[in-house]
Parts: structure tokens; sequence; C-alpha cells
């Protein structure tokens, strides 16, 4: 259980709240940061990217407002959480999928993810994961199709991390880089994902820790595994690039409510998504791992935070 006053320290241990910007504010710049990612996914997606994008943000406004009018609380939009919600739902959904099942997973995702948690920063697994995670299980074949981009000539209309497991097809590093390849709409272009994340490094919006240990975590296990077979596994920055890991490092990961609040915490926070993505990419069923790792180190979160908060002199942790 997530107290009041625990969800307070956390957002308050945020370094763009404890440069005095307001929630709204923060939200706003994380929008703002998923903006190239929205252009990319548009510019390869076309109007499916168009459609799919207004329906998650809609869905996911109009759930907010009505749980809170349902919940006697104030209806109260303008901290624009619920307008990134409803952006990273849609930026992690395959383009095609049908927009009644995107919609739906932007419900699920404010109303179970979050809502019935008592609302921002007391949720404990990220909000638009548990809407993805609930659609895997609902909708399991429309969250395994896949279409090419849009009058582009990509590799496969498979994924690049299907391709390589299945097909031992490797999708080269630069269509990975630029976003011309099948997969979630917004997860495709590497370079828009990162020009957002300088961003939010820029503005105080996010603490560098958590990606940078994810990153090192991630590269260090597959350059590893490549080492010793470079034949049965796939190279590092192929595992950097390919699938959801980089909007998941950069602006999931990074969410002060879900993630740790020490920053030794965030580091072992951050190794742990890598690690178990690799893990889930290598030896599991799933070609793709980082939805898994996410709200896995989300629920280990309340126990890394015990172990690295400092005691108080002259007591324990409790």
């Amino acid at each position: 259980m997530v107290s009041n006053q625990d969800s307070n320290y956390r957002l308050s241990y945020s370094p763009h709240v404890h440069k005095g910007e307001k929630t709204s504010e923060v939200m706003r710049g994380v929008a703002l940061a998923l903006l190239p990612a929205v252009a990319a996914g548009i510019y390869y997606f076309r109007l499916d990217a168009v459609y799919l994008l207004l329906t998650t943000v809609l869905a996911s406004l109009l759930s907010e407002a009505l749980m809170q009018k349902v919940l006697g609380r104030e209806v109260d939009l303008s901290d624009n959480s619920a307008l990134v919600t409803g952006l990273l739902v849609g930026l992690i959904l395959p383009p095609e999928i049908p927009l009644y099942a995107a919609g739906l997973g932007s419900v699920f995702a404010i109303v179970i993810g979050k809502q019935l948690f008592g609302g921002l920063g007391k949720n404990i697994f990220n909000p638009a994961l548990i809407g993805r995670a609930f659609l895997v299980a609902a909708y399991p074949v429309f969250m395994t199709t896949w279409t090419k981009p849009a009058g582009y000539d990509a590799v496969t209309s498979a994924t690049p991390l299907a391709a390589a497991r299945f097909d031992n097809v490797m999708t080269p590093l630069s269509r990975l880089f630029l976003g011309n390849i099948s997969g979630s709409l917004g997860e495709t272009s590497a370079l828009a994902l990162l020009v957002g994340g300088l961003y939010l490094l820029a503005k105080g919006y996010m603490d560098w820790r958590i990606p940078c240990a994810a990153f090192a975590s991630l590269l260090g296990l597959s350059a590893l595994l490549w080492g010793i077979d470079p034949s049965a596994y796939s190279p590092p920055l192929f595992h950097l690039l390919a699938g959801g890991f980089m909007i998941g490092a950069i602006y999931m990961t990074t969410d002060p409510t879900t993630s740790p609040v020490t920053k030794s915490g965030r580091w072992i926070f951050g190794a742990g998504v890598g690690i178990i993505t690799v893990v889930i990419r290598v030896w599991g069923g799933n070609p793709e791992g980082v939805m898994y790792s996410i709200l896995l180190m989300n629920a280990f979160r309340p126990l890394i935070d015990r172990f690295t908060t400092p005691a108080p002199f002259g007591g324990g942790r409790g």
C-alpha cells in the first residue's frame, strides 16, 4: 500500500518538482518530449497513427474525468497526466490495432492502473504499461499483427526482434535508428525518442541515472552473450535500438511515481530493467521483454526503497 505521505515524498523528490516546477508543467514537458516520436509515427504510418493517437488520448481524458466524478473527486484534467498516459498508450501499440481495442487499453490504464490506486502519485505500476498488458492478454492477435510503414520498403512486416528471433533476419541498424521498420507506433524511431529524451534532460524533468543504468546493463549483458557466440545472439546495439526498449527506458522507467526515490535505488532499478529485458528476449518465449521488465521492477520498487533509504540516526528501517 502506498501512503499519502509516501506519494508526497516521491513527488517532491523528483528533480523537476524540486526546481519549483508544477506537476502540470512537468507533464506538459513530457508531452512535448514525445512529439518527435508522434511526428515520426505519423510520418511512417500516416492516418493510422493520427486515428490511433486521437483515440487513446480522448479515451484517457474521458476516463480520467469520469473516474474522478465517480470517486467523488474534483474533475480536474489540468495536471496533463491523462494526456501523457494517452500518448504513451498510443505510442506502444501496433499502428493498425482496431480503435475500440486501443480505446479500451487507455480506459484500463486510467481506471485500473491509476485511479483505483488513488490517482496521480499513488499508482504502483506505470499506467500505460498496465493498459498494454491488458491488451496483450485480451487481444493477443491484434497485439502481434504488424504492418510495414506506408510508402516505404521495410525489411519485413514482422518486428525486427521477431525477425531476428524466429527468421534469423537482422534489420540494419540505420533503419532501426531512423524508424523505417515495423513495430509499435512510437518505438520505431530511436532518433525521435533520443531527441525527446535530451529535451527531458535539458529541462531537468528526468533523472539520468535510471536510463543510463538500463542502457549499460542491457548493452553489457547482450555484449557478453554476443561475444560468446555471435551466431546465436544479436549484437548489443541491435538490442538497444530494436523494440520498445528506448521508449521504455527513457519515458516509463523515469516516472517518479513508480521508480525508487534514492539515487542508489534508481541505479538498481534501471539495471534490473536492462537485465530482465535481455533475459526475456534471449531465453523467453516472447521476442520482446521491455513491458514485463519495467512492471516487474515497479513491483520491486518498494523493496528497493526500503533497503536503499538511509535509516534515521539511531534507528532502523522499520
